[in-house]
């Protein structure tokens, strides 16, 4: 990942989603997500993606099963409906996996697009986060750690 301003954009992107969709905040979350789909989608899957698995696993830390991923995704769309309408669950249910490393040939499922993997990501990160009462920063710090050290010992 890009060092500086670009991780600063994201970081910013993806804060404002995030806090936008724990409010429930349908203008702002609005405002947030399409300022979230105009950055680079690789790295806005990358870093929301490991965010997720990052709360996931500390959600669940004797490991997740399918009723784990149906609990979450119930609490999240049950959470969503409300005031976003435009929802769409196969979006979510793509990104969980996504996040936990399973990701289906384009035969099973189109891949998720730029705008709504930042419509829908922000949702996860938000009702995880409601469960384990920290805050976001924790987990972009350390998720930008893994991402840093994961491609630096990439490097040739």
């Amino acid at each position: 990942m890009d060092a500086g301003g670009v991780v600063r954009r994201v970081r910013t992107a993806a804060g404002e989603a995030v806090a936008a969709a724990g409010a429930r905040d349908a203008q702002g979350y609005e405002r947030a997500a399409t300022e979230l789909s105009t950055r680079n989608p690789e790295q806005v899957g990358l870093v929301l993606g490991v965010v997720v698995r990052m709360l996931l696993e500390e959600v669940h830390p004797d490991g997740l099963d399918s009723d784990d991923l149906q609990v979450v995704l119930k609490r999240c769309v049950g959470g969503a409906l409300g005031w976003l309408p435009e929802l769409d669950p196969t979006v979510l249910v793509l990104l969980l996996t996504a996040a936990l490393g399973v990701h289906p040939s384009e035969e099973e499922a189109p891949p998720v697009d730029a705008a709504a993997m930042a419509r829908h990501a922000p949702l996860l990160v938000a009702d995880l986060l409601a469960v384990t009462g920290r805050p976001l920063a924790d987990y972009l710090d350390a998720a930008l750690a893994e991402i840093f050290v994961a491609q630096t010992m990439d490097l040739p």
